[in-house]
């Protein structure tokens, strides 16, 4: 191993903003917090994500391959329809494409994509 994990960064025009959509999704908890740096974790050092500001980050366009989304979270749901309403009320938008009972394509407030994995769990 030559190093460890620490955190996946996204760019987006504003860090709080984001940082606290996917806080409220994921149960996480502001571990820093500066006007262009912040980052979630359950605590600091455990499987934090980041988010830095960027003032033109170049978002996404699922599914176009010309504007590909680059990197996604996957977040495991036990009810996908209570989870859908409650990511929509926070600002997400629904994306077209889904695997019936198995995921739901979303964005986030800045554009990324994310997806609701639910049912079936595969290695």
């Amino acid at each position: 191993m030559i190093g460890r994990l620490e955190k996946t960064v996204f760019d987006c025009p504003d860090p709080r903003a984001l940082a606290a959509f996917y806080a409220a999704i994921l149960g996480m908890r502001i571990n820093e917090d500066s006007d262009n740096w912040v980052v979630i974790g359950t605590e600091p050092g455990a499987r934090q994500l980041a988010f830095q500001r960027s003032a033109r980050p170049a978002a996404a366009q699922w599914p176009d391959p010309q504007r590909p989304q680059q990197l996604h979270l996957d977040i495991r749901v036990d009810d996908v329809d209570a989870a859908e309403r409650a990511v929509l009320a926070l600002g997400a938008r629904r994306l077209p494409g889904e695997l019936e009972g198995r995921f739901r394509v979303f964005a986030d407030p800045a554009g990324h994509p994310f997806c609701l994995v639910f049912g079936r769990h595969t290695k």
